[in-house]
């Protein structure tokens, strides 16, 4: 009689509020189907705001950053963990850090140590010199780097990573929502006060720096003299950051809301005419892989993993350009034609894109490879 072992994986992550907690959670939940059982080190805040599912041991204090000390102090806590696991797969820089600490220093056999890169090093001073210095000391202690962009690949290949590979990211609710989108057009209106008739331009996004969401106020006011339109945006983040916006949307005029974290995204991308996204950075945005599901043109910058996903099948557009942000949009709002061809070349793009099951397959296969 055969006897199916089952190998576990201890999945590393801090603070987390957007797309990285719903790749964790796809993973955490998904992978035990395939044969490997999963326990997941973590935030308090990152272990309640998502589905990690039922082995979960938020021991890693909120808002404090990997460092030697904390590996330490974290050490007798998280020592069976590390024991137990066939496998530590870290994801983002801090996580990585930890991960590679506990392994080192905890007495157990070192195991193999995967670090998944999903955001760049932005900034610059004395704080970049620094995160360089850890990049690099991960990416050549590391058993595997992946990046979820083909940039972040590139990266952690210059830093001398032993072995490094582009890790697709799947975006677990696109193309959720289905209904008649006209009828629900009509709720939506009336819930959050908007003009059916008028065009629809939806942003999804944390309310953070790195989202340059004063790009996006700003092209919405250069538009609104030209193509009338309402704009949301949809997400929460920093408080005092969000103040400003409300600010400046006042100031300039702009047609745009700021709604808040709202549940049902896939429902409003149904029923809006285009998708806007203004980051200085993104790497393979589950916000457009979403849109694209439902069926909308996308405008995005042209960066990182934006351009991956894009380039010839939407508008890319420069980081931090106001101006090209609105021409693009308003050029699309008025070309019904021109509109429905980039959503449909979107929908194209999708039909291609790996999906969860697709992911976890991947992951579960990188997993057995590295523990024979």
């Amino acid at each position: 009689m055969s006897v199916t072992v089952r190998r576990r994986v201890l999945l590393v992550v801090g603070p987390v509020a957007g797309g990285i907690g719903v790749h964790v959670s796809s993973l955490a939940t998904g992978l035990p189907r395939l044969g490997w059982d999963v326990t997941v080190l973590t935030t308090p805040a990152s272990a309640a705001r998502f589905d990690f599912g039922p082995d979960v041991r938020p021991i890693w204090p909120d808002h404090v950053a990997a460092s030697p000390g904390r590996v330490l102090g974290l050490r007798s806590a998280a020592r069976q963990d590390v024991v137990d696991a066939d496998v530590v797969h870290a994801h983002g820089h801090q996580a990585g850090v930890l991960a590679l600490g506990l392994t080192g220093w905890t007495g157990a056999a070192r195991r193999p140590v995967v670090v998944s890169w999903h955001n760049a090093s932005l900034g610059s001073g004395v704080d970049r010199r620094v995160r360089d210095l850890s990049e690099q000391w991960l990416a050549r202690r590391a058993d595997l780097v992946t990046g979820a962009s083909s940039d972040l690949v590139d990266r952690a290949r210059t830093l001398g990573a032993r072995a490094v590979q582009l890790a697709p990211v799947a975006a677990p609710d696109a193309g959720s929502w289905v209904g008649d989108r006209r009828a629900e057009r009509a709720v939506v209106a009336d819930e959050l006060g908007l003009d059916p008739d008028l065009p629809w331009v939806l942003t999804v996004s944390r309310i953070a720096l790195q989202k340059n969401l004063q790009v996006v106020v700003d092209a919405s006011a250069r538009l609104a003299d030209v193509v009338p339109h309402q704009w949301l945006v949809v997400g929460d983040g920093d408080e005092e950051l969000a103040a400003r916006l409300w600010t400046r949307i006042a100031d300039t005029g702009a047609p745009l809301q700021l709604v808040g974290a709202r549940a049902d995204v896939p429902r409003l991308m149904a029923v809006s005419d285009l998708f806007a996204l203004a980051s200085a950075w993104e790497a393979r945005a589950l916000v457009v892989q979403e849109a694209f599901a439902a069926g909308l043109a996308v405008v995005a910058t042209d960066v990182g993993g934006l351009t991956d996903l894009v380039e010839g099948v939407g508008a890319l557009v420069p980081v931090g350009d106001a101006a090209a942000l609105a021409r693009s949009v308003g050029d699309l709002l008025v070309d019904a034609e021109r509109r429905a061809q980039v959503a449909a070349a979107g929908l194209e793009r999708f039909a291609l894109l790996p999906d969860e099951d697709d992911v976890l397959q991947m992951w579960a296969q990188i997993y057995d490879g590295l523990v024979r």
